[in-house]
């Protein structure tokens, strides 16, 4: 008995032809890092404090796959449709309002659940958090000359009525993770034909400049290290430091400062003002 193997080949969309659709993995890798410090900032943490960012990926709509209640964001910039999994709400409602970091995901029966005015009103804060942070990666990547004049409260994304995306409309899949338990869920971003191509345009310059790229320059220009001033210090007894209060000052002399790589000290520095900051001149190798 003979088998045959059936290989299923992908439709070229003659649409994206010439496109850069090949290198979206690059700018979900971008957003993934975006999405992963949005999270951990004070403000974001208090809802995501709980989870981690595992994947995030570029779709195609086959149809109505996505059954999540979808929301919408709209600014000059184009739309952006957001759908986010109930159990990964319901779990960000819990951290945020009620067991924090002890809910488990894996044990949340969404049927049992009612819906409240709380629980849509965080989907809709949830949303435009994160589709904030999606149009900064999408704006961030564009060349200078395509990137809106306006300030940047104009391009702000407002929260309206929102409806499935017609298929074959572009989908950003974002995994994440319950870092108590391991459970996993989803939410998606899909974008109207404006932004689509603001991403790709963004691609586009990318794979450009590597084309016109001309030679590297030296590994001693292109590698960067960070160094910390270290402005002033000073010793106190123990019992001094418990003694002190709120408005006590502690007086120092702001003499030369040290400049430190990791923990070794490479130069001192005379310490200036510049404009209302402060700044590191006349560098000397330490001794």
């Amino acid at each position: 008995m003979t088998t045959t193997k059936q290989t299923q080949h992908q439709v070229l969309d003659p649409s994206l032809l010439g496109r850069p659709v090949h290198l979206l993995h690059i700018f979900a890798a971008q957003l993934r890092d975006d999405l992963t410090q949005s999270m951990r900032l004070n403000m974001n943490r208090r809802y995501w404090g709980g989870f981690q960012v595992d994947d995030v990926a570029f779709t195609r709509l086959e149809g109505n796959e996505i059954r999540s209640r979808w929301l919408s964001f709209a600014a000059p910039a184009g739309q952006i449709a957001f759908a986010l999994e109930r159990k990964v709400l319901l779990s960000v409602l819990n951290f945020r309002y009620g067991s924090g970091a002890k809910a488990d995901t894996a044990a949340v029966d969404e049927n049992t659940v009612r819906v409240t005015a709380t629980e849509e009103r965080l989907a809709v804060v949830l949303g435009q958090q994160l589709a904030g942070t999606l149009a900064g990666r999408i704006e961030l990547n564009l060349p200078a000359g395509d990137k809106p004049a306006g300030e940047a409260a104009d391009n702000e994304f407002k929260p309206g009525p929102g409806s499935h995306p017609p298929k074959g409309s572009w989908v950003i899949t974002v995994t994440v993770a319950d870092v108590a338990s391991g459970a996993t869920g989803q939410f998606w971003f899909a974008l109207d034909k404006q932004l689509m191509t603001s991403v790709l345009r963004g691609l586009l310059r990318d794979r450009d400049a590597g084309k016109k790229a001309k030679a590297a320059a030296p590994l001693a220009q292109r590698l960067q290290v960070g160094l910390i001033g270290r402005l002033a210090s000073k010793e106190v007894s123990l019992g001094a430091l418990y003694d002190l209060q709120v408005g006590d000052v502690i007086p120092i002399s702001l003499a030369r400062a040290d400049v430190l790589l990791e923990e070794s000290r490479l130069f001192t520095a005379a310490v200036t003002e510049h404009k209302g900051k402060l700044c590191l001149t006349s560098f000397e190798d330490a001794e």
